[in-house]
């Protein structure tokens, strides 16, 4: 089981979203404490941030430590071209 740690600079970018999709968001991430085995998570490539998390029009980027079993979110942004 992962622990999952919120970025200030996630933090700030969740409190921007309406409540509804805020609430999406954060039981989503919540099932990222079955990690690797969380749906909509694909690794990325030649990116800031190890992997993303799809969840409606938002992206959740976070790193996964495995050794130590955290989960670093790392970003919440709306779906745009200028996303990843």
């Amino acid at each position: 089981m992962y622990a999952v740690n919120w970025s200030n600079k996630a933090k700030k970018q969740l409190r921007k979203i309406d409540r509804k999709e805020q609430s999406t968001i954060i039981d989503a991430v919540d099932e990222l404490e079955n990690f690797p085995n969380a749906k909509n998570v694909i690794a990325l490539t030649k990116h800031e941030y190890g992997y993303r998390m799809r969840i409606g029009n938002y992206r959740v980027l976070f790193d996964a430590e495995a050794e130590v079993r955290i989960i670093e979110i790392q970003q919440v942004k709306k779906r745009d071209e200028q996303t990843y």
